[in-house]
């Protein structure tokens, strides 16, 4: 009796009818109003932006590893170098967008101004990455 009652009762819990953990809120960013949807439509932002950073990263560093192959062993070291030097800016980004969190610190809007720094500073980066490119003659 007990076991058929505890049947039953797992059988409506997964009846109910809510978002799955897999499914993501929407929001129409361009019509945000609440902190939460404003927040949400920074990290989208910041997803973007990241993304595109890693694709320009991906082509640099082949860029850069190409070009390290056509010179002689004692002029390599290109690659490591932006290597160091990308390592050094994540370190950067990071730290300065949660200095700028700072301006609201406690506050709901603190999030959202961090990640919206981050979204900002990988899209610059993503543009000097991609003239470092084309500067050593690839895209």
């Amino acid at each position: 009796m007990k076991l058929a009652l505890l049947s039953m009762l797992c059988g409506c819990v997964l009846l109910v009818d809510g978002p799955s953990s897999a499914e993501e809120p929407t929001v129409a960013c361009d019509k945000a109003v609440t902190q939460a949807d404003m927040t949400l439509c920074a990290q989208k932002d910041f997803e973007k932006a990241d993304a595109g950073l890693n694709a320009q990263w991906m082509l640099t560093r082949k860029a850069m590893a190409d070009r390290d192959a056509s010179l002689s062993a004692e002029q390599r070291g290109g690659e490591q170098a932006l290597l160091a030097a990308q390592r050094a800016w994540i370190a950067y980004r990071d730290g300065q967008c949660t200095a700028e969190g700072f301006a609201a610190r406690g506050g709901t809007i603190e999030p959202m101004l961090v990640i919206a720094c981050k979204a900002e500073l990988s899209e610059v980066r993503t543009d000097e990455l991609k003239q470092l490119a084309e500067t050593i003659g690839q895209q």
